[in-house]
């Protein structure tokens, strides 16, 4: 049962939940619930078994939300200790107007829509309803996690909210972005939405840029801000984090729980990783879950490109199948980026493919120049134009390879996932090709959305999903184990593909 503050005595109350800061509540009750209460938080952290820690027997391989030392929890997690004392038929208080909801109104948000007369491009756009949505759905929680997929125009989200933190509360905010790349796409639209510039509004921070600013937005990379010392946070009274199925990582988490003042805490991603772990993680630091749209409504209302998989299975020789059978899952990646025919195939294939093309791959020296070298060397190459992309790349040249494939038709990027995979804002992308297997729910599906952003002229795009078959009697290699994942993840977001099977040539010529 879940009581108010007035309801009762609260002697009678099994578990009293109090705010003690904008980053945890705490939790009061009798000692054998707050044993329950914990044992309920804890969890096994995906992958705990291969962790140097938990092989060495430092660590037990737990994760545990609740505290039972201080009695507290991330302020995100309220509903569940709500759901918890229900399904026990404890009472439960929510002290501190912790379950009331701001005053915030559709027909509010669509006001200041309007007064804002966005633009892009010096055109005016139209916010769409489920981000208009998304944005009054923060605006009354305070707290959430936006899920809504890669091409459902997040930047668009964030940039209602600090209009509306700024014109209306004039509250100092902070967005937090995964890379320097990114801080210049989010500055850069930004300026585009405001058909003009927001030089006097956002400050940039990342390597070698001054971190103190007086203006009333900051947007920064995790990397750039998480040594400074906790009361810098302090200043801040919202927090925003894009790319937020990021934000489990220990440094970012750190920030969040440093960011004791931030009343407003946003978080926005395309995607989750499956992992009930990750997702009270999330919810704790940010707020709960808030699905905002799907990527297959986006599609189906032509708000983004048709998209299409062809997934192409490179069966390679018995011989080399045997071989493979007893190497470890290291050993068969290296085997396959290393493979001139695989690479040649790759290469073939881009060169092939008319309009922008996107090449993912995993590792720079072993996969992603040899890539590129052999595109670049290709005498039906033409006139086309090729780049190459790695973490390595001046954040400058990342933002101008961006803005030039806006304009080419016919250009070719050999970026490396951890570069192009997440966040990057190409509209006019045509094909994408995956040249390094992988299996991580969160890269394909980021991957995936580089191709989906409508522009002039484009109305499709493709993923050449490439999967090697080294199966031999019933053993299943590594790699194509990961290809069967992949096609789960399809079918799960109602993605149409296909399957291709084609031989692996054994030639070398070029």
């Amino acid at each position: 049962m879940i009581l108010s503050i007035g309801s009762g005595l609260l002697a009678d109350i099994d578990v009293i939940v109090s705010k003690r800061d904008e980053v945890y509540v705490k939790v009061t009750c009798e000692r054998h619930i707050a044993k329950e209460l914990s044992e309920h938080f804890t969890f096994f952290v995906p992958g705990y078994k291969f962790v140097p820690a938990y092989r060495n027997k430092i660590w037990d391989g737990k994760i545990r939300l609740y505290n039972s030392q201080t009695n507290t929890i991330y302020h995100g997690l309220v509903k569940y200790i709500q759901k918890f004392c229900e399904e026990r038929e404890y009472t439960c208080s929510l002290e501190d107007n912790l379950d009331v909801e701001d005053e915030f109104s559709l027909y509010l948000a669509k006001k200041f829509n309007s007064e804002l007369n966005i633009h892009s491009q010096n055109k005016p756009i139209e916010t769409r309803d489920y981000q208009l949505d998304a944005f009054v759905h923060a605006m009354q929680h305070r707290r959430s996690l936006l899920l809504s997929p890669t091409a459902s125009g997040k930047s668009l989200i964030i940039y209602l909210l600090f209009r509306q933190f700024y014109n209306y509360q004039n509250l100092k905010g902070l967005i937090i972005v995964p890379t320097t790349s990114l801080v210049e796409q989010l500055y850069s639209d930004f300026a585009d939405y405001n058909n003009g510039s927001v030089e006097n509004l956002v400050h940039r921070v990342y390597q070698g840029r001054e971190k103190e600013s007086n203006k009333p937005l900051i947007i920064s990379t995790w990397q750039s801000l998480y040594k400074m010392p906790k009361t810098f946070f302090h200043q801040f009274d919202y927090i925003i984090g894009d790319e937020a199925h990021l934000f489990k990582a220990q440094s970012l988490t750190s920030i969040l729980t440093s960011c004791i003042n931030a009343k407003y805490r946003i978080g926005l991603t395309g995607t989750l990783d499956g992992t009930k772990t990750h997702q009270l993680v999330l919810e704790g630091l940010f707020g709960p879950v808030k699905k905002v749209i799907t990527t297959k409504e986006l599609i189906d209302n032509k708000q983004v490109s048709d998209f299409e998989i062809k997934c192409l299975i490179l069966r390679h020789d018995d011989e080399i199948c045997q071989y493979m059978k007893d190497c470890t899952y290291h050993e068969e990646l290296e085997y396959l980026i290393t493979n001139k025919n695989r690479n040649k195939f790759i290469k073939n294939l881009a060169v092939s493919l008319g309009n922008n093309t996107l090449i993912l791959y995993q590792m720079v020296e072993k996969h992603g120049e040899i890539l590129y070298t052999m595109i670049k060397e290709t005498k039906q190459l033409g006139n086309r134009k090729v780049f190459f992309v790695h973490g390595g790349t001046d954040v400058d040249a990342r933002e101008n390879i961006r803005q030039i494939m806006e304009t080419e038709n016919d250009a070719i990027v050999v970026a490396s996932y951890g570069t192009f995979s997440t966040g990057i804002n190409i509209r006019n992308l045509h094909n994408i090709i995956f040249a390094s297997p992988s299996k991580s729910r969160i890269r394909n599906l980021q991957s995936i959305g580089r191709g989906l952003r409508k522009s002039d002229g484009k109305d499709r795009a493709t993923l050449y999903d490439i999967a090697d078959d080294m199966r031999y009697k019933k053993h299943m290699n590594y790699t194509l184990r990961h290809f069967v994942d992949r096609t789960r993840i399809y079918k799960e977001e109602q993605f149409p593909f296909k399957i291709y099977k084609i031989g692996l040539k054994n030639d070398t010529d070029n």
